[in-house]
């Protein structure tokens, strides 16, 4: 995937997510999922226990979905009142649907994010799609804060737990959670000051081409990848969709 431009892969995956999100065929949702998982896994080298980190908070939006229908029937949003009117059976189909929709949707985003490089993407669009450089400088600024931040963050509560001489919880508590917003706004704010000054002094202020480096290009690779997602996409379209009621 390395070979491959980001462009591409970007667009490729707003083609399943559209495709996801129209197509409401259960065994199509849960074949993305499959198929993302074991493409990240076999050819990424994600830890399981990694990808189910990840995958929790899909699964959780997906129940939403889940439970959301199955209370309120989509035929004028009645409430339901028992239980068989709760667990009918094409409410349960449709339900599942949906859940499956919001997880299948939210792994292909996942895959777009291990599968590419967020620099060579900002570049890309800078040099291919035409995004204005100084949106693109701001990207990286960001890019860069978002670790940044983190350590900050880290810092913060190690000088605190070394003040108080308690030794630091893996989890913060809600009340050092709380403590530490001050201290980490001021820390965006003045990485934001920065950012801006360098900006300006290296001219994003003013009009003309500017030359880049490392600019993902686009060759065999992205018609290769391209026509492998168009005709496995293909494949699991092509499958008869299953009656799903509403």
């Amino acid at each position: 995937m390395s070979a491959v431009n980001p462009i591409v892969t970007f667009v490729m995956c707003l083609v399943w997510f559209a495709t996801a999100t129209l197509l409401l065929d259960p065994v199509f949702q849960a074949a993305v999922i499959v198929l993302v998982a074991g493409f990240l896994l076999v050819t990424r080298r994600i830890r399981p226990v990694v990808l189910a980190a990840i995958s929790v908070p899909l699964v959780l939006f997906g129940l939403g979905f889940v439970v959301t229908h199955m209370l309120f029937r989509a035929d004028g949003g009645v409430v339901a009142t028992s239980s068989a009117a709760v667990f009918d059976s094409g409410t349960v189909g449709a339900a599942v649907t949906l859940g499956l929709r919001a997880v299948a949707c939210g792994m292909i985003s996942v895959f777009f994010a291990f599968t590419s490089d967020a620099g060579g993407f900002v570049r890309a669009l800078v040099a291919r799609a035409r995004l204005p450089q100084s949106v693109g400088y701001a990207l990286f600024a960001a890019l860069q804060t978002v670790p940044a931040l983190a350590v900050e963050a880290q810092q913060q509560r190690m000088s605190r737990a070394m003040r108080r001489g308690r030794p630091l919880t893996r989890i913060p508590r809600p009340a050092e959670t709380v403590a530490l917003v001050v201290p980490l706004l001021a820390f965006a704010i003045r990485r934001a000051s920065r950012t801006a000054l360098a900006m300006e002094a290296r001219g994003f202020t003013a009009a003309g081409h500017r030359t880049m480096l490392n600019v993902p290009g686009f060759g065999r690779a992205d018609a290769v990848f391209a026509v492998l997602a168009f005709g496995l996409l293909g494949l699991l379209i092509a499958r008869p969709l299953p009656p799903v009621v509403f």
